[in-house]
């Protein structure tokens, strides 16, 4: 399972993604439903964008949920939780975030250091630089960039 926003997927979420769908026989993307966030995307074009950049991995699925990460995984069949770590403020919540997990139901987590390459991106940094006018076609899946450049002339 590797859970997230992706609002939008980056490149160092497809990385993750990847290297995960190398490790496991089926790896489950997860968008996570969050009701109270308004998202630049919608949940259904996360989707989207999430199923055409994974589609070159024949063992990825890409599906939403809302609740609990651990209910969904139950729901899905998986048992590991594959988290992207850039730094290490990301390894201090997500360590208590794993703790959790576990505890109520007995996932595991593997934390997967990021490629240096992406160590610093966020959905957050990029949408900002693509909003002033940076270029960010290192960092984003070519339909992605695509995308979030329209949406932000729309806005």
């Amino acid at each position: 399972m590797c859970p997230g926003s992706f609002d939008p997927v980056t490149n160092g979420h497809i990385d993750i993604v990847g290297r995960a769908s190398r490790l496991f026989d089926e790896v489950v993307v997860g968008v996570l439903i969050n009701q109270t966030k308004s998202g630049m995307f919608t949940v259904e074009e996360r989707l989207e964008m999430l199923s055409e950049v994974t589609a070159p991995y024949g063992n990825v699925r890409v599906m939403s949920f809302h609740g609990l990460l651990v209910d969904f995984c139950r729901d899905q069949g998986a048992e590991v939780v594959v988290k992207g770590i850039r730094a290490v403020s990301d390894f201090d919540y997500e360590l208590q975030m794993a703790q959790m997990n576990i505890g109520l139901s007995g996932v595991e987590t593997l934390f997967m250091p990021t490629n240096p390459l992406y160590s610093f991106v966020s959905s957050s940094l990029i949408k900002d630089v693509v909003k002033w006018g940076g270029d960010a076609s290192a960092y984003l899946p070519d339909p992605v960039l695509t995308r979030l450049v329209s949406r932000l002339k729309q806005n």
